[in-house]
């Protein structure tokens, strides 16, 4: 079992910034890859980043070059940095955290608002 616990969220402006932190508990050792889901009203969630214990990244498109994933030394916290938001941005911002056995884990979500 891992608890996933986030915080950062918030309303901004187009063009400001924000950085979302998870901090995983229990079974850590057990993680292969950490990121981030968001969720638009009446979208389908969508990959945002995601990070592996190899440090290996991937984004979607439409964050690269605004979006960057790190984690810390520990491996149990993972952060979101977001530049240059935009309107579309706007969303619920899920943290994941995958397991060896394939087994996914989720945070409780926080919004991320960004005014035009």
């Amino acid at each position: 079992q891992v608890q996933l616990v986030e915080s950062g969220g918030g309303l901004v402006q187009a063009g400001g910034s924000l950085r979302l932190s998870c901090a995983a508990s229990g079974s850590i050792s057990r993680i292969n890859a950490m990121g981030w889901y968001r969720q638009a009203p009446g979208k389908q969630r969508e990959l945002v980043a995601g990070i592996t214990n190899g440090d290996m990244t991937n984004y979607a498109d439409s964050v690269k070059g605004r979006f960057t994933i790190s984690t810390d030394n520990a491996k149990n916290s993972v952060y979101l940095q977001m530049n240059s938001l935009k309107p579309e941005d706007t969303a619920v911002y899920y943290c994941y955290a995958l397991l060896r056995a394939s087994a996914y884990y989720w945070g409780q979500g926080t919004q991320v608002t960004v005014s035009s």
